[in-house]
């Protein structure tokens, strides 16, 4: 949990750069009616400062489940791998959308190791975006893709 805070102004700046959307799952604060968190992307506790270029807009869930987090398994070779780091890298890159939107499949070391350390296929989320595939909401377009 970060210990800085992060002002109104920066918070828009960050908000803005991620497109009003969660950095890891892609949801839309919109769809849920729950604010989006700005995260730091090195978090404090491994020195990462509060700058603007640390900083991310993401998801409640996908934050606690990142936490202080900077690296976890690949679940295809057992290798300990970067996360995704949505300020720097594509999602396009590392993801792509599976079964007509209702999962998300990692395409790289990096994207499996996301994938499965911050639950992208949670349960919840999955019925979550059928919903939202049927009303046309989902899945989002990727800028760049």
């Amino acid at each position: 949990m970060s210990t800085t805070r992060v002002g109104p102004r920066l918070r828009d700046q960050v908000l803005h750069d991620a497109g009003g959307r969660c950095g890891y799952c892609r949801l839309r604060e919109e769809i849920t009616g729950t604010p989006l968190e700005i995260e730091h992307i090195v978090p404090e506790a491994r020195g990462g400062p509060t700058r603007r270029a640390n900083l991310w807009a993401v998801c409640r869930y996908c934050n606690l489940l990142k936490s202080d987090r900077v690296e976890a398994l690949d679940p295809e070779t057992g290798a300990l791998t970067p996360l995704f780091n949505p300020r720097a890298e594509r999602w396009s890159d590392h993801f792509s959308w599976i079964d007509g939107g209702l999962r998300i499949q990692g395409t790289t070391p990096t994207g499996r190791a996301t994938v499965e350390a911050l639950a992208l296929n949670r349960a919840l989320l999955v019925r979550a975006r059928m919903y939202w595939i049927s009303a046309g909401w989902h899945p989002p377009a990727e800028p760049g893709a």
